[in-house]
């Protein structure tokens, strides 16, 4: 049940040619069922487990919003858990790291008209970099996550693969995880197959999470209002503008460009023009909205900047790659040709149009003959469509 799957060599579940008891494991330990239940499995199958929960932004504003990861409900649970099975717990005060590789970021990127993703820059920069290296420093041959990811040990070294559970599968939220963090991680839920299954586990070890409700929101995002954050951080960022069709003649007023996203199609204010009219683009510099038909949205080639390849050899071995990609965590994945377009850049051209891609966004690649991920890469501007 647990990855990566056993050599024949290895005398325990993670891998390593060594007792349990000998094998020290940091786990990430959020507050939610899935990582308490990852250091209940590991602490009752013996190995030497030690919890470390992050604090990653101020606890005054924490208390007063449920249903996110790292606020102070969860540090208060995650340190009920480790009680529960016995584990020596720490909380790291992560606050400035996360605002400074996070948050702001996530700011500058709404105001420059993108759609970010902050749960991938947290895993790649703080979670699966700074924790990382934490673990390190406290000995840990491994660290294991909540996460519902694969690790497989492959002919080539340690891969990733999507969850057995494709409705929990995390594997797009982890594209960016290189080869080195790979070989350290360990994912024990990857193979469960549902999140019943989590939570019986966790009824089974007492833990008080067991029916603990999944997060929703980005943690630093209260009921997903992205423009009200944008605001408090960026001052004066909600400035009004334009409503304009893609010949530039305005259709209307705006209140603001980082109240819209590309492809949304209520709430513009400009009905009564004949035919439903969606965000093709969104233009900060010049304050404008750009609207036009649903066609207009189709997408076929997708540039990408920030490629992490982790399949074998090197992404530009090849002029082309026929892959399965994902532009969004809530769709599965589609044909598509890779081409490498210089260092770190890439080309995705869709075997069918997607709508309403955006930049800001990632665009994750997998293998087509398997689960495996085979890395990715962030969307930049998306000028080729149909």
């Amino acid at each position: 049940m647990l990855d990566p799957r056993p050599t024949a060599s290895a005398v325990n579940s993670l891998g390593f040619n060594r007792p349990p008891a000998e094998t020290r494991v940091v786990v990430a330990m959020s507050g939610g069922v899935d990582s308490s239940v990852v250091a209940a499995m590991l602490k009752a199958e013996g190995y030497d487990v030690i919890g470390v929960t992050l604090q990653l932004y101020d606890h005054g504003a924490a208390l007063k919003k449920k249903g996110a990861c790292c606020a102070g409900q969860d540090i208060h649970d995650a340190r009920r858990v480790a009680e529960r099975i016995g584990i020596p717990h720490y909380v790291l005060d992560y606050e400035n790291r996360f605002r400074e590789s996070v948050i702001e970021e996530f700011a500058d990127a709404y105001l420059a008209g993108a759609t970010p993703v902050p749960c991938i820059r947290c895993n790649e920069r703080v979670k699966f970099r700074d924790l990382l290296q934490t673990a390190r420093e406290l000995d840990a041959d491994c660290m294991a996550t909540g996460h519902y990811i694969r690790r497989i040990e492959g002919p080539g070294g340690a891969e990733l693969h999507m969850a057995a559970d494709p409705a929990r599968d995390q594997s797009y939220f982890l594209f960016s995880t290189t080869q080195e963090q790979v070989d350290f991680l360990r994912f024990p839920l990857g193979g469960l197959a549902s999140k019943a299954e989590t939570r019986a586990l966790a009824a089974r070890f007492g833990l008080a999470v067991a029916d603990k409700p999944d997060s929703q929101d980005i943690c630093f995002v209260p009921e997903g209002d992205y423009a009200a954050v944008i605001e408090r951080l960026r001052p004066g960022a909600a400035e009004p503008g334009e409503i304009v069709d893609t010949e530039g003649r305005v259709l209307g007023r705006h209140r603001g460009v980082i109240h819209y996203t590309i492809g949304q199609r209520r709430g513009l204010g400009i009905g009564g023009l004949g035919e439903p009219l969606y965000v093709l683009r969104l233009d900060p510099v010049a304050r404008q909205v750009v609207v036009g038909p649903r066609e207009a949205l189709a997408t076929r080639v997708v540039p990408v900047a920030e490629v992490n390849w982790l399949g074998e050899g090197a992404l530009a071995d090849r002029p082309e790659r026929e892959i399965m990609v994902r532009i969004r965590s809530t769709r599965p994945p589609a044909p598509a040709i890779l081409r490498p377009a210089g260092p770190g850049r890439a080309t995705v051209e869709l075997a069918a149009a997607e709508e309403g891609v955006s930049p800001g966004q990632a665009c994750v690649f997998y293998d087509p003959s398997s689960t495996r991920v085979l890395g990715g890469g962030w969307i930049t501007i998306t000028e080729s469509r149909r």
